[in-house]
């Protein structure tokens, strides 16, 4: 069994448009803690969500070609706020709050939990979600969770796997085959799954490339 892929049908040109939207400046603009402190939604959004230290501030700069522009760290939990990015004027890149790290106290979880899920549900410029998984782990409870929390949400969601590099050929395709599996008990996500590698490039122009299509109109 082939596992669908994104890439399959993007054409040259919007390859291309991907390249030239993230090309643009892109910088932070806004930082909430609370559900309360959320900016107003004027432009599409793109969220990305993910276990903490799964690379989602590394797929951030990866994507936008900047090394600092989402700050990266080896120690989880780093980013603790939602963090919005404005790109070019067109689209806004929404870097959530890691989820899974277990030596956070329950009341911090308790609230990183209520804001997203508050995000979640009531962003009306939110287009599209990034779930971000670990290629050398798969799915785990924590991603089912927030899975399940974007489905009742009816949020549409791509599964990103990242660090594609750290993991051989048919170890990674194993990975990208249970996870097309898992996805088609969830009626919010895409059925492709989409594997990137922040570190070698691997997947970039195609995720900038479906991003772009968000920023359209």
């Amino acid at each position: 069994m082939t596992t669908p892929s994104l890439t399959r049908n993007l054409s040259d040109e919007q390859i291309e448009a991907g390249r030239l939207l993230f090309a643009r400046p892109c910088d932070f603009v806004w930082g909430a803690a609370t559900a309360g402190d959320l900016p107003e939604a004027t432009l599409p959004e793109v969220a990305f969500a993910g276990r903490s230290n799964v690379g989602k501030s590394s797929l951030v700069n990866a994507l936008t070609g900047r090394k600092t522009l989402a700050r990266t760290s080896n120690t989880p939990g780093r980013t603790q706020q939602l963090n919005f990015f404005e790109l070019g004027g067109r689209l806004r890149l929404v870097d959530m709050p890691g989820y899974g790290y277990a030596q956070e106290s329950k009341e911090k979880v308790e609230a990183w939990t209520d804001m997203v899920r508050r995000f979640l549900r009531g962003r009306v410029t939110l287009r599209r979600a990034l779930v971000l998984v670990d290629s050398r782990h798969g799915l785990k409870p924590n991603d089912l969770e927030i899975m399940t929390m974007l489905d009742q949400s009816a949020v549409p969601y791509l599964i990103v796997l990242t660090k594609a590099d750290k993991v051989k050929p048919p170890a990674l395709a194993e990975t990208e085959r249970k996870t097309a599996a898992a996805l088609k008990k969830h009626p919010a996500a895409f059925p492709e799954v989409h594997t990137t590698s922040s570190e070698t490039g691997s997947g970039i122009p195609e995720l900038r490339a479906s991003l772009a299509a968000l920023a359209e109109g």
